[in-house]
């Protein structure tokens, strides 16, 4: 029914997203920190006992990861699930708040060593993560140890207002924020790798034309191209990230191997082959911490209806779905 039929006011969506948003900035990151955990897993539960389009989506994900598992334990994992996304969303409204302190005793690192190795090396580095845990505090951790800033994509989200504010938060942590529009930012991102700087990329799903159809947990689907292009025209090194939360106020998270750029074929053969090399590294790192695997859209080309699998409008470039804000 139309709003003058019914008497209320009409309400704009993209508005009072950003309402929501700027009043989990501005109150959450007040909240004690018990409260704000309290609080998270109060609304998680809520949602997850609604069994909205989100959480049956984070099921039927998660059945994938865990093809053996019974009704009773995917419910339990998807119950989890929504609890650790929310914990994401906690965390990162009371960021700004943090101390540096808290910043870098918030986050511990297996295998850190690769990462820091890879950036005396001067040739650039590509940190590709999946939606997993919270790659925002990662994300500042590195900027406040290791004291390395880095750069990454950011998807245009309405209103503008939004959008900056998603800006403004991520650049407060340290992070230079690039547009994910046209071909722009592709190239700004190989100019800093070019330099030795850091990139860092959020990159499990793109189901773009750009994107690269790989095989994950057995089955089909695309991831962007971004990562691996860049890794074969920079000689930037790339390395998958995945994070993970426990039973503590910390998260912790693993530096993989670097992905190396095939001796032969044509750049697309290479770039193909180190998706899918990226690929398996997230599922690695998944199936041992499904809960945490934030997806709760469809992944898998089998889920797709056919105009989700159509080509974007024109404008799109190869770092098309490199954004790591499709979850916002």
């Amino acid at each position: 029914m139309s709003p003058r039929r019914t008497g209320r006011p009409w309400i704009d969506a993209e508005k009072l997203a950003d309402a929501l948003y700027a009043l989990g900035w501005s109150t959450v990151k007040k909240l004690p920190e018990g409260a704000a955990v309290r609080l998270g897993r109060r609304i998680a539960d809520i949602a997850w006992k609604r069994r909205g389009k989100g959480v049956l989506r984070l099921e039927s994900n998660l059945a994938r990861v865990v093809p053996d598992a019974t009704p009773q334990r995917l419910a339990e994992l998807s119950r989890a699930g929504m609890r650790s996304y929310m914990r994401y969303w906690m965390e990162s409204f009371r960021l700004p708040a943090w101390s540096k302190d808290r910043i870098r005793t918030g986050f511990v690192v297996e295998d850190v060593h690769r990462l820091e190795e890879a950036l005396k090396s001067g040739r650039g580095v590509i940190l590709a993560l999946p939606h997993m845990g919270n790659y925002d505090l990662a994300g500042a951790w590195v900027t406040t140890e290791l004291g390395v800033p880095f750069t990454t994509v950011a998807q245009r989200l309405k209103p503008e207002s939004l959008y900056d504010r998603f800006v403004a938060y991520r650049e407060g942590l340290g992070m230079e924020v690039l547009p994910h529009t046209g071909g722009a930012a592709f190239g700004t991102l190989a100019r800093r790798l070019r330099a030795g700087g850091l990139v860092c990329l959020v990159a499990d799903r793109d189901l773009s034309a750009s994107g690269i159809e790989v095989k994950f947990f057995g089955e089909a689907t695309k991831m962007p191209a971004g990562p691996a292009v860049l890794a074969v025209q920079t000689g930037a090194l790339l390395l998958p990230v995945t994070l993970w939360y426990d039973d503590t106020p910390l998260m912790r998270g693993r530096v993989h191997p670097e992905i190396e750029v095939p001796e032969t074929g044509t750049r697309a053969e290479k770039a193909a082959a180190m998706t899918q090399v990226l690929a398996d590294a997230f599922a690695s790192g998944i199936a041992d911490h499904p809960e945490d695997w934030h997806m709760l859209q469809r992944l898998w080309l089998a889920d797709l209806e056919p105009r989700e699998q159509q080509p974007r409008a024109p404008g799109g470039s190869e770092a098309s779905g490199t954004s790591g804000t499709e979850s916002v």
